[in-house]
């Protein structure tokens, strides 16, 4: 059985891969500079999110208004885990603050956000098990974008593959093309921090 709220990600000793889906001149501009520079806005809080499936759910295949590009972002896993360890549910959880007055305060003090989604089957259905979104603003996106960013790929045209596979119902050979994704082994602490149960 898989645990409810567990970290899944394609990474390596060093580093690992989140997804963004943006218009077309911030992706482009991103993948000339190797990193996000203007039009993306620092002032915005961004969200990242280590689900390939998520992210076709969160953008349509790459098809709605304003996320026409899917970048695949890797990113250093210490500034990863460093986002984690300053972070606040997104929603009030009683194991991990006493009222809710401690939770909008963490709230207001945190740079970084978690939320917990249904994770997406490969026909983008709900399955039991969630998938972490981390949204990042102030602090935490100056780090992200002057540190952690290791590399950007455009997986625009994969998405669009895979979504024909999927409508032509070849889902295996579709799965094939998606990155695996597997659990990413989280310090104690900051598994408790984000509620991860696995």
């Amino acid at each position: 059985m898989e645990p409810l709220r567990r970290v899944r990600a394609a990474f390596d000793d060093r580093t690992l891969v989140v997804y963004q889906a943006y218009p077309v001149e911030i992706a482009e501009a991103a993948l000339s500079a190797g990193t996000f520079v203007a039009p993306f806005r620092r002032e915005r809080m961004t969200w990242i999110k280590p689900s390939f499936r998520w992210m076709m759910y969160r953008s349509g295949w790459a098809g709605k208004a304003g996320q026409e590009r899917v970048l695949a972002v890797r990113i250093d896993r210490e500034g990863f885990e460093w986002a984690l360890a300053h972070a606040c549910l997104s929603h009030h959880d009683r194991e991990r603050h006493a009222s809710a007055a401690q939770w909008k305060n963490s709230l207001r003090q945190s740079p970084v956000r978690i939320q917990w989604d249904p994770e997406r089957s490969t026909r983008l259905g709900a399955l039991p098990h969630r998938a972490i979104q981390v949204g990042l603003t102030g602090e935490a996106v100056g780090r992200y974008v002057d540190r952690w960013i290791t590399g950007l790929d455009d997986v625009t045209e994969r998405a669009h593959r895979v979504h024909a596979l999927v409508r032509e119902g070849r889902l295996a050979e579709a799965d094939a093309l998606i990155p695996a994704e597997r659990p990413y082994p989280l310090p104690e602490a900051i598994a408790d921090r984000i509620g991860a149960t696995g």
